[in-house]
């Protein structure tokens, strides 16, 4: 689950190696209580860049859209299993919701399938 003021670690050759989650867009909510709103697998986060390399493409301070490849909070499939990760990880996405990077390092969810991230599946090593 990925809440607003997360840090998280960027799964692509952008440049940017952490990101802190500003504003999560789609994602869920309780009714008729406290709500916050959380992103799973496959949720795009607005983000601000903390740390980047000097050379890379993204900047430190910059505001990028994300989708959260990457969590350590179970996810429930339905089979009736759970995946769960040993770290929060996000891929950089453009406005068209095209990867900006061209690779994708570690393992992705395989739940991006299902909601049609297929470039980042295809660029990713492993699919679990």
């Amino acid at each position: 689950m990925i809440q607003m003021c997360t840090v998280l670690d960027v799964a692509d050759n952008t440049g940017a190696k952490t990101v802190r989650a500003i504003r999560v867009l789609g994602g869920s909510t309780r009714r008729r209580g406290y709500t916050r709103r959380t992103a799973g697998i496959g949720d795009i986060v607005i983000a601000s860049v903390q740390k980047a390399t000097p050379s890379g493409e993204a900047k430190k301070g910059e505001v990028v859209r994300c989708v959260v490849v990457r969590t350590r909070y179970p996810t429930r499939r339905a089979d009736g299993s759970f995946v769960r990760f040993d770290s929060n990880a996000v891929v950089l996405i453009d406005k068209d919701g095209n990867p900006r990077g061209t690779r994708v390092f570690g393992a992705v969810a395989r739940e991006l399938r299902e909601k049609q991230y297929m470039r980042i599946v295809s660029l990713a090593s492993e699919v679990v």
